[in-house]
């Protein structure tokens, strides 16, 4: 592989050094040399280019004609200079890129039933790349991570590791952080399992595709909360499973409107459903156990919020109290730490450890042990505790803000529909009348990222409303992006 370096040499020096002696425009050669692996991308945009000092002695020319060619590049901005570091590229040609050469797909092979259904359901799952964080819901308060802290137990981890913990680690994950996870979940949610039941993803949404693909044949019966995750309804159905979305009341999944049977999974999120933040009832619950029972299911008990949403009169989880082993429990610290972190896990029911453990050996593999042993000594040093009850805090007080400017600003278009909840977001409706066509894409113009709450629905009826994460959001920001909000809807137009 050419460096930079070797790649301006190869051709100017080729084409030039016999010139050195009869040209002393020499830099300007070099400028169109240079200029020219830009235009064409052989020198993309975001580089360094080699240091004066050592492109001069590669050409073996004088330094001030590297200069001289390099302030011409950016007199054309074609670079910039950055004080301690050297010449950025900034400038590159798009007309050059491969991307818009055209080809004709139908001389290759065609994609499998499952690819073109990931494809043809990728309308269905909520952005994950926006960099837009207001209102954006499911992220924590990202200002009050303890970056410091997280810092110096990666510090002293690579400080001493040796050459042999470089390897491949277990597919299922380190042990040391299994067993603390497992003796966490029993201290806050009373779960007791064993360490070779948990297994560490990089999500949630790694744990569904990973449970499904384990269990779901096309055709297969799954049940899911109607409301729900459209990210999880997207993989249910790119997997082609049959699904069955079930209302919710105020107790939470309705049981006895279920109408399918021989089912093969059931979603749910009893903590605290999405996006209503309504509890299972403990009568839901025994009931929904009692129906897996009967119809030989698993359940996905999806605890994406529990610290959040059950601090105050925590709820026994189903996993606790099902005693035939059906349930799997799935947790993120995602939405806690912050989504970049990139680490979940599941606690699994006996027989499909193994198929997992397999099925992550043949894909992933397994998350980067380095960050599995800075969260393993995260949660031993009491950080995560600590971390918590401010995240709790935290989220309490920009809460109460986000209410009082959210009902000033729109009581007359939408009703809070879940302010007493323990949530990271609330779930705003449309009252009737008001506007909604293209809001949403009016919001994320000023880089106001929101969810419609039509995307939760499983079939043709649905509620216009929009999903509001308030808690990554401060006081200052809250109050200039609700303003914002408020003037982008008075502007709009009737629709």
């Amino acid at each position: 592989m050419k460096s930079i370096e070797n790649l301006i040499q190869s051709t100017f020096v080729k084409e030039n050094i016999q010139n050195i002696n009869t040209d002393n425009r020499l830099y300007i050669k070099l400028y169109k040399a240079i200029q020219q692996f830009i235009d064409d991308s052989e020198i993309p945009t975001g580089s360094f280019l080699p240091a004066t000092r050592l492109l001069a002695a590669q050409l073996n020319i004088s330094r001030s004609t590297v200069l001289k060619a390099y302030e011409l590049l950016v007199l054309e901005s074609y670079i910039e200079s950055k004080q301690g570091s050297g010449y950025l590229v900034v400038k590159q040609k798009e007309q050059h890129f491969q991307k818009t050469k055209q080809f004709d797909t139908s001389k290759y092979p065609s994609l499998s039933d499952l690819g073109k259904s990931f494809l043809d359901n990728i309308n269905l799952i909520n952005t994950i790349d926006d960099k837009a964080v207001a209102f954006r819901p499911g992220v924590p308060p990202l200002d009050i991570f303890p970056v410091n802290q997280w810092k110096n137990l990666s510090n002293l981890h690579w400080r001493h590791i040796k050459s042999s913990s470089l390897t491949y680690s277990a597919a299922s994950g380190n042990l040391k952080l299994k067993k603390n996870i497992a003796n966490y979940l029993t201290l806050t949610r009373g779960i007791k399992c064993q360490s070779d039941q948990v297994i560490i993803v990089s999500g949630s949404l790694q744990s569904l595709y990973v449970i499904s693909s384990v269990l779901i044949n096309p055709n297969d019966k799954v049940i899911m909360e109607n409301p729900t995750f459209p990210n999880v309804y997207s993989i249910f159905k790119s997997l082609r499973a049959s699904i069955e979305g079930v209302p919710v009341d105020k107790e939470g999944i309705i049981v006895s409107q279920i109408t399918s049977n021989s089912v093969k999974l059931i979603h749910t999120t009893p903590s605290g459903h999405y996006p209503t933040g309504v509890r299972l009832s403990m009568r839901r619950r025994k009931e929904l156990l009692k129906y897996a029972e009967k119809n030989n299911a698993y359940l996905i008990e999806n605890d994406f919020e529990h610290e959040v949403s059950n601090y105050k009169k925590s709820m026994p989880s189903l996993f606790n109290i099902d005693q035939q082993g059906r349930t799997i429990f799935m947790g993120t610290f995602n939405r806690l730490l912050h989504p970049s972190l990139r680490i979940g896990y599941m606690v699994l029911p006996y027989p499909l450890i193994k198929p997992v453990e397999a099925l992550l050996t043949h894909s992933h593999r397994f998350v980067a042990p380095s960050i599995q042993i800075v969260l393993n000594q995260f949660i031993e040093k009491k950080h995560l505790y600590d971390h918590i009850k401010n995240v709790i805090k935290t989220a309490e007080e920009r809460k109460k803000i986000f209410i009082e400017l959210f009902e000033e600003y729109f009581s007359d278009s939408m009703t809070l529909v879940n302010k007493n909840k323990n949530s990271l977001h609330l779930l705003a409706i449309f009252k009737k009348g008001a506007k909604r066509k293209n809001l949403l894409h009016e919001f994320a113009k000023k880089n106001i990222l929101v969810h419609a709450y039509s995307k939760c629905f499983v079939g043709k009826e649905m509620i216009e409303g929009l999903i509001i994460g308030y808690s990554s959001v401060n006081e200052i920001k809250m109050k200039v992006k609700l303003k914002q909000m408020a003037g982008i809807y008075k502007d709009m137009k009737e629709y």
